[in-house]
């Protein structure tokens, strides 16, 4: 059986370095740089798919739409994050559709680009199976949650799960900045605003977190993590 040492690359990968033009070299002429305004919508479902997106700068929401045409929100990608990638799967045509959430600006790829960067770098192809199969896992928990858990356990359950992926820890505390909108949360935890309000609410009464629109702080993730039953 392999060390696990030996695939030490699968967490050192650095997309936005990894895609510098001093690393790429000839590639870089290859990469186009593009700005989408706060609302611009990046691609919709059954567009065809030949390209792969990095955020540089900024956040993009991915979601698809129900029967009646209202958003439903799958999942928030920020700086240095891959999105579109599926393409590299086989997809043909876009499942979902991507939409700036601000003033954001992302490096594009051709599908073919990108396939002859993963055949140059090392731990590229082994990094990208690795958000693919991370992202089907995440959807399968996500599923899991709707089907066995009530609205309050998935609401902590997404605080605990956004401060252990993109929180910072400082101390005993975790620090999440660009914290999301409350109607953000209702959508990626099938609840209603309302709801998650009263749940923020409530945990920050308890003195387990305390929020605004830029950050959330969780005070005592340990603590907060106790109220998701397993």
């Amino acid at each position: 059986m392999a060390n696990a040492q030996q695939f030490w690359y699968l967490e050192e990968v650095n997309l936005q370095n990894l895609f510098c033009p001093t690393k790429l070299g000839e590639a870089a002429g290859k990469l186009e740089h593009r700005i989408f305004p706060k609302g611009q919508y990046i691609f919709l479902p059954g567009e065809y798919a030949d390209k792969i997106f990095l955020v540089e700068e900024g956040r993009i929401k991915i979601g698809t739409f129900n029967e009646s045409g209202k958003e439903i929100t799958l999942s928030i990608i920020d700086k240095g994050e891959l999105f579109g990638e599926l393409p590299l799967t086989g997809a043909r045509n876009r499942r979902h559709f991507a939409l700036a959430m601000e003033d954001t600006t992302c490096c594009v790829l051709t599908v073919d680009t990108m396939k002859s960067l993963m055949r140059e770098q090392r731990g590229l192809s082994f990094y990208l199976m690795k958000i693919i199969g991370n992202r089907m896992l995440a959807m399968e928990q996500r599923l899991q949650s709707l089907v066995f858990k009530d609205s309050r356990t998935r609401i902590i359950e997404f605080l605990v799960n956004l401060a252990n992926e993109k929180g910072q820890r400082i101390g005993y505390e975790h620090i999440v900045r660009k914290f999301l909108t409350h109607q953000d949360i209702a959508s990626l935890t099938a609840t209603s605003r309302q709801t998650v309000t009263t749940v923020l609410n409530e945990l920050e009464k308890s003195n387990l977190i305390t929020y605004n629109r830029k950050r959330l702080l969780v005070r005592d993730l340990e603590a907060l993590q106790k109220l998701v039953p397993h």
